[in-house]
């Protein structure tokens, strides 16, 4: 031990015992704290440190915009808006593509530096590899980014996996991705999670249209969306767009194309061709011409009021119908979902509202025959009443005999 060491150690017990601060919250007041900048990685698309997710309808180029970023990355190359990205590591897991006859190809078509790709192949448990489970394995997925070093993009494909109870349940999405974001926080890497739009969703506010819990969408700190558009002449693109951000801008985005390229002989694989940039929201990015009726949007809104309720408990009406009237589903489009999905309803008390359930498993739903469906609101009603007139027609007997569901 040398002199200084000694005194040091010297130092420490000479020190009165200071007993473990007592279990409880931990606080923070605002003057002991500094503020931080938000550190990007492409300034207003994907943050340090953040969980972020790309979503769309199938096939377009979902994962391949993926495999342009981690290129992008991996040569600390230029984003689409001509803003340089610094250098690193990039870690990939996929359970719909192979590594080799699909990533790989992929990210050499778009140039990527092949010596800072990485793939997740497996979890090695007992001395045996098995499947890695995003749902479980993030531990030893931290530990791999750890000791890989340098990581800045992590792409997990699709995000969904990373659920591992109902992907439709808020709370159960919430807990599943808490380590991601965590994960992300402790290696200050951009998390970025791949996912699909619902069906039938064309038409509706783009960040709602992911498909499962709208809490996929709430953790995320930016949302993205790909999609095909077609405008009024017929015209076919494809759009890259910020749909939702709380930590920038939330709007603006990019044409793109998807083409057919050779990276090696006999190898085949796609790449993004970034285009023009674009101004607006992404719901009118998105947006095509008027083509049928608003059932259309059905199975969304069905999705949607399927998160919001439970088969073993009872939720108030308007608690379970504001996020979809939130994400701009008229009453006439609720009400229809609810009849899709089946709902039980019963009334509360004289001064309480409706109550809400999902049907348990084999429940049938008692009712004769359905109400027709409710008017729309007129330009001088109430864009914020609730849907207890519709609900006292159906339990009057007004259009039909309809039996509230008991507890």
């Amino acid at each position: 031990m040398t002199a200084k060491e000694a005194m040091q150690k010297a130092f420490e017990a000479s020190k009165p015992y200071a007993p473990p601060p007592p279990d409880g919250v931990v606080l923070s007041r605002g003057s002991d704290l500094t503020p931080e900048p938000i550190q990007w990685l492409w300034p207003g698309w994907l943050a340090l440190g953040k969980l972020h997710i790309l979503a769309g309808p199938p096939g377009q180029g979902k994962t391949t915009i993926a495999m342009a970023a981690a290129a992008t990355v991996s040569l600390g190359g230029v984003w689409p808006d001509g803003v340089r990205c610094d250098q690193g590591n990039i870690l990939v897991w996929s359970g719909e593509d192979d590594a080799a006859d699909t990533l790989l190809p992929r990210l050499m078509a778009n140039g990527a530096d092949r010596d800072r790709c990485y793939f997740v192949e497996a979890t090695r448990e007992n001395g045996e590899p098995r499947p890695f489970d995003p749902a479980a394995d993030m531990s030893q997925l931290l530990a791999a980014v750890e000791r890989i070093g340098g990581i800045r993009l992590l792409i997990v494909d699709p995000v969904v996996s990373a659920v591992s109870g109902d992907s439709h349940k808020n709370a159960e999405v919430r807990k599943s991705l808490q380590p991601l974001v965590d994960l992300a926080k402790v290696c200050n890497c951009a998390v970025l999670g791949i996912t699909h739009f619902s069906k039938g969703t064309g038409g509706s506010d783009p960040t709602m249209r992911v498909v499962g819990s709208v809490a996929f969408s709430a953790v995320a700190r930016v949302v993205m969306v790909a999609a095909k558009v077609k405008s009024e002449d017929g015209k076919e693109s494809r759009i890259l767009a910020r749909s939702k951000s709380n930590i920038g801008p939330d709007e603006g985005g990019f044409e793109y194309s998807i083409d057919q390229v050779e990276p090696l002989p006999g190898i085949h694989a796609s790449r993004v061709g970034w285009g023009a940039a674009l101004e607006g929201n992404a719901r009118d990015l998105l947006a095509e011409p008027e083509k049928g009726a608003e059932d259309d949007h059905s199975d969304d809104a069905a999705d949607l009021l399927r998160a919001e309720l439970i088969a073993d408990g009872w939720t108030p009406a308007d608690t379970a119908c504001k996020p979809l009237r939130d994400a701009g589903f008229s009453k006439k489009q609720i009400w229809a979902a609810s009849k899709r999905v089946g709902v039980i309803r019963k009334k509360g008390g004289v001064k309480d509202g409706w109550y809400w359930r999902l049907p348990a498993s084999g429940e049938v739903r008692p009712f004769v025959f359905d109400p027709p469906l409710p008017a729309e609101d007129s330009a001088e009603g109430s864009q914020d009443s609730t849907l207890e007139s519709w609900e006292s027609s159906e339990s009057s007997g007004a259009h039909g005999i309809f039996a509230a569901g008991t507890a």
